[in-house]
């Protein structure tokens, strides 16, 4: 916005839904044409490399064919990185927050309840539920499924701070199925989550985040983070459990060494993997630094 980190008033800034979005683009649940009906199943696995592929056409359309800066966290971190090593001449900065140079088992494992609880649940019917079907009722696979999602973008410090051992005022101690504090916060978040979001769309979302690896296509890491030309800025939070300060600073690590353009930030932060939507003003002075230094 005008005034913010990324200047609107300064700044034109494109940003696009991903490829497999139930919210843009194509999903699995739009129309395999001409067949008038839903791919479902049938749609490809996407992976970051398509994302950024589908967007760079966009861009083209658009008439832009050089950009000053691109910015993304988490799976937004990811596509900045893989743009940077794809074409290397597109952009002169890449912001990277919040995200890593290869998925790791840690990650991949977490994801795995929510793919797990979506496939197991009747409802889904392997994916050949009705168009729409849980908007009212929501999904309780991909709600149990963002649980774990949830549980992960935190951090056992962020969950004491903002829950306690605090007790719903209305539910019974000894009642089997009464609940804490944190308990009804993640019912209530997932649930609502689950009536918005198309169940297809997040697993494949989840693959294409599990799949990432910036090397995929070349023979090394080191080969891949070597074809990147624009001025890298790296960041990570102190305390995120999804994608940890060490991988970020090990690809830091690596551009250092080729002696290619970059800075590396770990922000001192105990809200966990949401830090870099929730705690902004740690970091805004850098991105707009960043930015705005030629």
């Amino acid at each position: 916005g005008d005034g913010k980190a990324i200047d609107t008033s300064k700044y034109y800034v494109v940003s696009s839904n991903v490829l497999g979005s139930c919210f843009g683009s194509t999903s699995p649940m739009d129309n395999d044409y001409p067949k008038q009906q839903a791919y479902r199943l049938k749609f490809p696995v996407i992976t970051i490399k398509d994302m950024i592929k589908a967007q760079k056409q966009l861009l083209s359309h658009l008439g832009i064919h050089h950009l000053h800066a691109i910015v993304g966290g988490s799976m937004g971190g990811m596509q900045a990185l893989q743009f940077a090593v794809d074409y290397p001449n597109f952009a002169n900065k890449i912001i990277s927050l919040a995200a890593t140079y290869a998925t790791q088992p840690w990650t991949i494992a977490f994801n795995k309840v929510a793919i797990e609880a979506i496939r197991h649940d009747p409802r889904f019917e392997n994916g050949n539920y009705a168009k729409n079907a849980f908007t009212e009722e929501g999904l309780d696979g991909l709600a149990i499924g963002r649980i774990a999602g949830h549980i992960s973008y935190l951090s056992p410090d962020s969950m004491n701070r903002k829950f306690g051992r605090n007790y719903v005022n209305n539910d019974g101690l000894f009642e089997l199925f009464g609940r804490y504090e944190v308990e009804r916060y993640m019912e209530y978040n997932t649930n609502n989550f689950s009536k918005n979001f198309d169940p297809l769309s997040y697993l494949y979302l989840v693959k294409a985040i599990n799949t990432f690896n910036l090397s995929r296509g070349y023979d090394s890491l080191y080969e891949a983070i070597l074809r990147i030309k624009a001025d890298v800025t790296l960041i990570s939070f102190k305390c995120d459990y999804l994608f940890f300060p060490e991988e970020m600073e090990h690809l830091h690590n690596m551009l250092v060494r080729n002696n290619q353009p970059c800075s590396y930030y770990e922000i001192n932060s105990d809200y966990g993997h949401d830090a870099f939507l929730v705690e902004t003003d740690k970091f805004d002075t850098i991105i707009s630094d960043k930015l705005n230094n030629s």
